[in-house]
């Protein structure tokens, strides 16, 4: 019985006997299709090469490609072959053979090479394509009766709303009436689990557009698709894609982790399925750099992350486990997909700091959801308040489709419209954040005033004489402005860069015929309009003004130097940490930087060294920045560092850094590193799951940096009154002192207490036989509090204690039984200190030898501790 792996292999070497090139899987991430957050099916990564845009490598390809989809995120685990994440095989012509070549070789490959019984296959086509159901009939022999002509909603395929699409032949095997519904209309449209579809093969010949569209496409071409899950269930003779050996080893792996046995319980096995599916989706979504967050692919890896980790704890696995699962997955699919081997602790790490995280919250709002279940058992009620839901989400991360979920199986829902109007209100409440500190919006200039593109300057000159095209003030056009008056310009042409890319934007004057602006930002409209906001400083400024804009050069040269110093940090911390390392965001100003990456640790002070020394090195190197323009296709393109998530055009600007650094950028940059004079990391630290941040300086702000710092430590040296070279000695010194001065004072504070303690066993009471000392003392915090009672508690023998004190403006509780009250009269300390805090309007409790308890009203606490003799009494009793 052939592995999948086997299958796989066995594949891409039958297509590359027919002259196929196997190409290895693209990323499940496309940095240059924004129409698709992931790739969906094995066609998505040559959409370039169908619609005749780019050239491809050969005519013919072959490929097992990772694909995720999460429209069906509910099925998974409920039915025989529903998954997130899966793989793909196909055999791909681009403008080469067609329908009568793919159709000949998916039933030779499916008969001979798999042999599979051709009476137990059945073909369908798009009722339209006559001449699909006339190679299957003549060409190849199928019975008529078992081709089956369908609609568009089966057989008419499209990868998303616009792009290639076309008719399509699905090719079905008959698992036997025993796998059906029972119906006498069942046939290979019902959707039970009789009839399964394991090879669709599409005639590429159309594109869609935006609006609907359909055009022919240059070229005639071939993309099929066959999920390697489906055909090892069906070689490997099992009921589902589960037990097959690319899905089985986990779900036996949770099972082990959980105690409990796979078929035992239809409950716990959709639970264990959905565990191992969700398991590889994680593993390849986080190899292929994408990371937990609440928006776009980073949403889909959190949801399905977590919803995997609460389907644990509905199989009683109470500790931390998802990481080992998904850890399983590298070892099953590393060989062929050597991104996980290569990457395996770090995506483990990411995993495991994701899960430690939703699990410090999971529980909270598990207690809140079971609160509002049980009110709704009493008063009927069948929707979960909206706001409810959004706090679930907002405060503790819970995905509303988990809360739907979860609601769902008991028949509940979510107020939705509840929920819509709590997430518009948070929404209105950030706008109006943003309105308050940020410049007036102008992003409407273009539309509104028929500007043209800005022709940008910036990188061979800092001054540019141009034409006003729009002056406006709050929004407003405006025919001039006068002195005092904020306004927004645009330019025919400029030097002033617009922020981008981590870089703010240029500041700088604007001086007209009677007037000058001071120019306080610049911003890119979506239309390509670089608008400059500022203020008249001088006279007057009109419209159709010819200007000269001047970018101030010593805060363009600043921001240069970060920006050239972000390429060589990126640089040596892949070098340092592991090409793991990509850049998640970054602020390029004239005064710092911050550069956001991911990365699973806290960097340690020797590699913060390491990545400080690398960077400095390149920078007394002198090597020398080189930008140039090129098509994506360029060679010299090919090894360029495209940022993650960032949409590039055909021509892209790549900066390369000597032979150091390759990236694409479209910012501005020194010519030589010895322009940066030197690097220090100033800051290193956790931003989110798996996402580190860098603060640093460069040139004249690490040497004002520096300047400081000098000045702290001669003020420290003259302070403690020694040299600069000897603080650290000195202040070693200092702490052993204070040390030796701690250990003296709890020496005094013992005895103090030993004092206190003999004073104390004078108000010993007897309740029912047992010893009881229920007093005020003092105590300066919660651990003096529980010394004290632990030297009563030796002092008493045998007996209970129950303290309070006062500090920070609150009441502090102990409680102490001694262990043979505990086994003779069952008593316990924790429940008693519960009662007594109740009545200084506090909570506590604790083990039954000792608790404490805290409480906020103070003036109650005389009246507490008397009422400790009933409470004692009343559990005595009880």
């Amino acid at each position: 019985m052939p592995t999948g792996a086997e299958l796989r292999d066995k594949f891409l070497k039958f297509f590359s006997g027919h002259d196929h090139l196997i190409l290895p899987s693209a990323s499940l991430v496309l940095k240059d299709d924004p129409s698709l957050l992931l790739v969906v099916a094995g066609m998505v990564p040559f959409k370039p090469y169908f619609l005749g845009k780019a050239q491809p490598p050969h005519p013919r390809v072959t490929t097992s490609q990772k694909c995720l989809r999460t429209q069906d995120l509910e099925a998974v685990g409920r039915t025989a072959r529903h998954h997130t994440f899966f793989e793909m095989l196909g055999n791909f012509s681009f403008g080469d053979y067609f329908k009568k070549e793919a159709i000949a070789w998916a039933w030779e490959y499916l008969t001979r090479e798999m042999g599979l019984s051709p009476k137990d296959l059945w073909i369908t086509v798009y009722r339209d394509d006559q001449e699909a159901a006339d190679i299957w009939h003549d060409s190849i022999g199928v019975p008529r009766e078992r081709i089956v002509p369908l609609g568009k909603e089966t057989n008419f395929w499209e990868a998303g709303p616009v792009g290639p699409c076309g008719p399509c032949s699905e090719i079905l095997i008959d698992l036997g009436p025993e796998r059906g519904c029972g119906s006498p209309d069942c046939g290979v449209d019902c959707e039970c689990d009789r009839y399964l579809e394991l090879w669709n093969l599409v005639f590429m010949e159309f594109n869609r557009d935006e609006e609907g569209n359909f055009t022919e496409l240059p070229r005639q071409n071939i993309d099929t698709g066959m999920g390697l899950e489906r055909i090892a269930s069906v070689v490997q003779g099992v009921p589902n894609n589960f037990e097959t050996d690319l899905l089985f080893p986990l779900i036996k792996e949770v099972s082990a982790i959980a105690g409990i046995s796979y078929r035992a319980d239809p409950k716990s096995d959709v639970a264990l399925k959905v565990i191992a599916d969700h398991a590889r989706a994680v593993a390849f979504l986080i190899g292929d750099g994408v990371l937990p967050s609440n928006e776009g692919r980073g949403y889909v890896l959190r949801r399905i992350l977590r919803r995997a980790v609460r389907y644990g704890r509905l199989v009683g696995i109470t500790g931390a486990f998802f990481s080992r699962i998904t850890g399983r997955v590298i070892s099953l699919y590393g060989d062929h997909y050597r991104e996980l081997a290569e990457r395996s602790d770090y995506i483990q790490k990411i995993v495991a700091l994701e899960e430690e995280r939703f699990v410090g919250t999971l529980e909270q709002g598990l207690q809140i959801l079971e609160e509002y279940l049980e009110k709704f058992e009493k008063t009927g009620e069948k929707s979960l308040p909206g706001g409810v839901a959004f706090r679930l989400y907002d405060t503790f991360g819970f995905p509303l489709e988990l809360t739907q979920e979860i609601l769902a199986e008991r028949g509940l829902s979510v107020d939705m419209d509840g929920f819509r109007s709590s997430m518009e209100k948070q929404r209105q409440k950030a706008r109006a954040a943003w309105l308050e500190t940020a410049p007036i919006n102008s992003f409407g200039v273009c539309t509104a005033y028929r500007c043209s593109k800005t022709d940008f300057q910036g990188y061979a000159s800092l001054s540019t004489s141009s034409q006003i095209q729009a002056l406006l003030s709050k929004g407003e056009e405006k025919g001039e402005a006068s002195e005092g008056e904020d306004v927004e310009i645009v330019l025919e042409r400029t030097s002033f860069y617009p922020e981008g890319g981590g870089q703010v934007g240029d500041r700088g004057i604007i001086s007209g015929p009677a007037g000058e602006i001071a120019v306080s930002d610049t911003k890119r409209t979506p239309d390509d309009v670089i608008v400059h906001y500022g203020r008249v400083i001088r006279g007057i400024i009109r419209k159709d003004d010819l200007v000269l804009a001047q970018v101030d050069e010593k805060l363009r040269l600043a921001t240069a130097r970060n920006h050239t110093a972000t390429h060589l940090l990126h640089k040596a911390l892949r070098e340092v940490l592991g090409d793991h390392v990509q850049q998640m965001g970054s602020l390029v100003a004239p005064d710092r930087l911050r550069f956001d990456f991911s990365h699973f640790a806290p960097l340690s002070p020797e590699e913060i060294e390491r990545v400080e020394e690398l960077v400095n090195e390149k920078i007394l190197d002198n090597l020398i920045v080189n930008t140039f323009e090129a098509r994506r296709d360029d060679p010299r393109v090919r090894d360029a560092i495209a940022l993650f998530g960032e949409k590039y055009g055909d021509v892209v600007r790549v900066v390369e850094i000597g032979n150091f650094s390759k990236e694409l950028c479209g910012g501005t940059h020194v010519r030589r590193t010895s322009e940066l004079a030197l690097f220090k990391i100033t800051s290193e630290g956790g931003i989110g799951t798996g996402v580190r941040r860098i603060e640093a300086l460069t040139g004249e702000a690490l040497l004002h940096f520096w300047r400081k710092q000098d000045k702290t430590v001669r003020d420290i040296s003259e302070f403690l009154k020694v040299d600069p070279d000897n603080i650290t000695g000195k202040i070693e010194q200092l702490v052993h002192q204070l040390h030796e001065k701690d250990k003296e004072l709890e020496q005094l504070r013992a005895r103090i207490m030993l004092r206190e303690a003999d004073g104390l066993l004078d108000k010993v009471v007897e309740v029912d036989g047992v010893k009881l000392l229920a007093a005020q003392v003092p105590a300066s915090d919660m651990e003096s509090l529980r010394s004290l009672g632990d030297i009563l508690k030796e002092r008493l023998g045998s007996g209970v204690a129950i303290l309070g004190s006062l500090f920070d403006n609150k009441v502090g509780l102990v409680s102490f039984v001694t262990g043979d009250l505990v086994k003779s009269r069952g008593l316990h300390a924790g429940k008693l200190i519960k009662e007594v805090a109740r009545i200084v309007d506090g909570g506590g409790g604790g083990r039954p030898e000792m608790a404490q308890a805290g409480g906020k009203n103070t003036a109650r606490l005389n009246e507490a501790l008397s009422k400790g003799r009933e409470i004692l009494l009343r559990q005595l009793q009880h």
